[in-house]
């Protein structure tokens, strides 16, 4: 079936957009052939807006439709990069081989010169097809996304804080500069303190559709600091959740702090009626405490890249 190619063009598209997510993710049986709408939310609102990884969607992303549906969006997450998204009924190799070439037409890194690309670590067909385009798989460390999932219809095991400390939701607007330091702290422990660039990002988190402040998690230290945090995007039509970000400031790690708040994630999900939880690690340590609280059960995304 021909497909017709055409930019983003405006809000109505991002919303066709989440809406084709959702669709994708249940005719994927729930796993991540495809992004989470609230992964896509997260970089639209995070990593666009406050980060800058990437370009304004209206000039990224590419979709390919007839005039009864959406049948693949391309875009990237950071610039150099094409995430292909695909509905499974209507995935040929002609269309993925028509959205890489418009990704190496259009989406090369300017500097570094590289495109990656990724491919499920059982999916045999894009591998090939990558792989006959002259892209090479990336086997450096922590270059894979194991993307841990976990069905929490059963019991979910509650977990023991040290004394102390006590896991709520966040608190209203005053306690955002708190929340932010906390990220700093968490994702940027060897950087200066004065690199830090203050609290305003977070709005940017709580504009976000799915937004929900009961699901965006704290652990508070015995002197009232945050010590660890975890912010959990729900969507309610596929009754599926992603953890993003997870975080513990350094000097208070290795006490089961992450493990706690992201179980009370599950808990508080449980009781809403969701069905599965998602959340996706690169590092040992990271996937390590994804795998005690989610699942050793993981699928692996895997990047190949082609220089120019």
């Amino acid at each position: 079936m021909d497909y017709t190619r055409r930019k983003y063009q405006n809000e109505a598209d991002y919303w066709r957009i989440r809406n084709f997510l959702r669709e994708v993710f249940h005719l994927n049986g729930l796993r991540h052939r495809s992004w989470h709408v609230g992964k896509l939310d997260y970089w639209r609102w995070h990593m666009i807006d406050n980060c800058q990884i990437s370009d304004p969607v209206e000039n990224v992303v590419h979709i390919w439709e007839n005039e009864d549906r959406i049948a693949a969006v391309l875009h990237p997450e950071s610039r150099g990069e094409a995430f292909q998204q695909i509905h499974p009924g209507l995935r040929t190799p002609e269309l993925e081989e028509a959205m890489l070439d418009v990704a190496e037409q259009e989406m090369v890194h300017p500097e570094r010169n590289k495109l990656w690309a990724f491919a499920d670590s059982q999916d045999e067909m894009r591998q090939g097809i990558l792989r006959r385009r002259g892209f090479v798989k990336v086997t450096r460390p922590n270059a894979v996304e194991c993307q841990h999932h976990r069905c929490i219809e059963s019991c979910v095991e509650a977990v023991k804080l040290p004394a102390g400390y006590s896991v709520r939701s966040l608190g209203e607007e005053a306690e955002l500069p708190a929340r932010s330091w906390a990220s700093w702290r968490a994702f940027h422990p060897d950087e200066p303190d004065e690199d830090y660039e203050g609290w305003d990002w977070y709005h940017n988190i709580q504009r976000q559709p799915l937004y929900r402040r009961d699901l965006d998690l704290v652990v508070v230290a015995p002197d009232g600091t945050i010590a660890s945090f975890c912010t959990i995007w729900y969507d309610d039509v596929t009754r599926t959740a992603i953890y993003t970000p997870v975080g513990t400031v350094p000097e208070h790690q290795q006490r089961g702090l992450g493990k706690a708040v992201m179980t009370e994630g599950l808990h508080r999900l449980q009781r809403m009626g969701a069905v599965k939880a998602f959340v996706n690690g690169f590092s040992p340590a990271a996937n390590a405490l994804y795998t005690s609280v989610i699942s050793d059960g993981h699928d692996r995304s895997e990047p190949w890249v082609k220089e120019f």
